[in-house]
């Protein structure tokens, strides 16, 4: 399967990328493909969902090639849809966001099912690595820039993402409700992405977003809330702010780094690609990989057994 070419001049690998996941639909389907769901009737058994909404992400997942649909029956004709290679390549994102939740939103440990590595038998929670060298990375190991096409707001999701609320929870709480409040907004990407880049007052959010200065507000006091982003006087004037990533927001790199990483794979940019990133550990153009906690192997899906899966929200 080739990657598919990018209009030039149009949204680049990090907007699809983040247009795509930055919806609760699309990544519950994703998870349920995951596990070994093809037919539209377990998903719709599976999930609080309208017909409607199933078929739209089905059908968006078809069109972009994370799922290929074939007829099982006719009379009437009845489809299955089965994970393609690029859909596969999904599984290290849901993994990452499965590990940010069980650690950093609270209430949500009890309720996700333990992930145990079959080489070395132990409940784990995968680390980020460099695929280059194995050593594993965090923010600061990483040195990024933006690449030849992601400048002109080129990464903003061309889609309105959303986040969807749980019947019987209140609005908004979903089954990855702070991932949700992080990507499921066009500008909280962005925003997110300017801190790791190394945003650090208004001025420079707003300049790197290219946002209405009140979105611009309203997200950095929603990162604030969420203890993403801390709020403190700058150091070079007092009467100014500063923005800088938490433990919790830098704990949310390996979500961004899988996604951006399979987005540049899979979506090609005919100017290049929307970040480029090296490791400074061994200076190799920075791809990154999952490995566990306790052996350092590194993680694939058949490696990985999900224990006592409930609809409380997971991925495998």
């Amino acid at each position: 399967m080739t990657p598919t070419r990018l209009r030039a001049g149009g949204e680049n690998a990090v907007g699809v990328t983040m247009g795509l996941i930055g919806d609760e639909w699309t990544l519950l389907i994703l998870r349920y493909a995951h596990q070994g769901v093809r037919r539209y009737a377990d998903w719709r058994e599976r999930l609080a969902i309208s017909d409607s909404v199933l078929s739209a992400r089905l059908s968006l997942l078809t069109r972009t090639g994370l799922l290929a649909r074939d007829a099982y029956q006719a009379r009437p004709t009845r489809y299955e849809y089965r994970l393609t290679a690029r859909g596969r390549e999904v599984w290290p994102i849901l993994v990452a966001i499965w590990a940010w939740e069980y650690r950093w939103v609270a209430g949500h440990a009890g309720r996700l099912p333990w992930m145990r590595h079959r080489a070395c038998g132990r409940h784990m929670e995968p680390l980020m690595a460099c695929a280059a060298c194995g050593e594993a990375v965090r923010p600061r190991d990483v040195r990024s820039e933006v690449g030849p096409s992601g400048g002109e707001g080129r990464s903003v999701p061309a889609a309105a993402t959303r986040r969807r609320p749980v019947p019987g929870t209140p609005a908004g709480a979903g089954l990855f409700p702070e991932t949700m409040a992080l990507i499921g907004n066009r500008w909280s990407v962005m925003l997110l992405g300017a801190a790791f880049l190394g945003a650090r007052r208004f001025g420079d959010f707003q300049q790197m977003l290219g946002a209405p200065p009140t979105m611009v507000a309203d997200r950095l006091r929603t990162f604030v809330e969420l203890g993403v982003l801390s709020a403190g006087p700058s150091a070079d004037r007092a009467d100014w702010i500063s923005y800088r990533l938490t433990d919790k927001g830098r704990a949310f790199f390996p979500v961004v780094m899988t996604a951006i990483g399979w987005g540049q794979r899979w979506f090609d940019a005919p100017d290049g690609p929307a970040l480029v990133s090296v490791h400074r550990g061994c200076g190799a153009a920075f791809e990154p990989c999952l490995v566990c906690d306790h052996c350092g192997g590194t993680l694939r899906e058949n490696d990985v057994v999900v224990e006592d899966v409930s609809l409380s929200g997971t991925t495998g």
